[in-house]
């Protein structure tokens, strides 16, 4: 069994079992994978299966159970949460719509937007779709991905990988007219932890006002905001 973590015994062994059932697992796979005796390990995951954080399939086989997705849906989304007042103050510093995407498979989702208020503006309503083969919100949800994720998706896509190259160099990223006739749009990162990339935060609004090299006007907002939401 590896070093407790907590230090409060039952609890580690737990989470032990709960680790080591989530691809399935019987009796058997549940003593090789946590170093834990037959007895404690059987008794630990049933008392997890009458909380409903393990179920078990018609093998006998355990898996994480519904319980688990209850708790994980009740809590709220921290990007989210402290998305809204950035993206105000993006708005605001900007003077254009500012928007916060998430990747989806090959879809990316507004997820969080703070609109302009008035004059002409790009709106982008939160829930919706777009497509990760155009804008500078999908070039860096894509830019910081591995290669092989990426190259099936260039040919369908406006901007190549010498775009998404120049993107990883500068921590930028701009289009102009590319998903939308007439739109411009500046995007920068927003990582986890980590470091990896798990949303991009954006202003977008016409070229008549962004002109045709946005990125020079409004990068170094858009990356502070970035930076802001980064590693919560």
């Amino acid at each position: 069994m590896g070093n407790n973590i907590s230090g409060v015994g039952v609890l580690d062994k737990a989470v032990l079992i709960l680790t080591a059932c989530v691809d399935g697992a019987s009796l058997a796979d549940l003593v090789e994978h946590t170093g834990l005796p037959r007895a404690t390990a059987h008794r630990l995951a049933q008392a997890l299966e009458a909380h409903r954080m393990l179920v078990r399939d018609p093998r006998g086989r355990w898996h994480p159970g519904p319980r688990l997705g209850e708790l994980s849906n009740a809590t709220p989304d921290v990007l989210l949460t402290a998305a809204e007042p950035v993206l105000t103050v993006l708005r605001d510093q900007t003077g254009e719509s500012a928007q916060l995407y998430r990747r989806r498979a090959d879809e990316r989702v507004c997820v969080a937007a703070s609109e302009r208020s008035s004059g002409l503006r790009d709106t982008v309503p939160i829930g919706s779709v777009l497509p990760m083969s155009a804008g500078s919100a999908a070039q860096i949800l894509l830019a910081w991905e591995p290669a092989e994720a990426v190259l099936p998706l260039l040919p369908r896509c406006k901007f190549t990988g010498r775009t998404l190259a120049e993107v990883r160099r500068r921590g930028w990223a701009q289009s102009v007219a590319e998903r939308e006739a007439g739109v411009a749009s500046v995007s920068a990162p927003v990582r986890d932890r980590t470091g990896r990339v798990i949303a991009a935060i954006s202003v977008s609004g016409p070229i008549e006002r962004f002109g045709r090299r946005p990125g020079e006007r409004h990068a170094m907002a858009v990356i502070r905001a970035g930076q802001r939401l980064s590693g919560l």
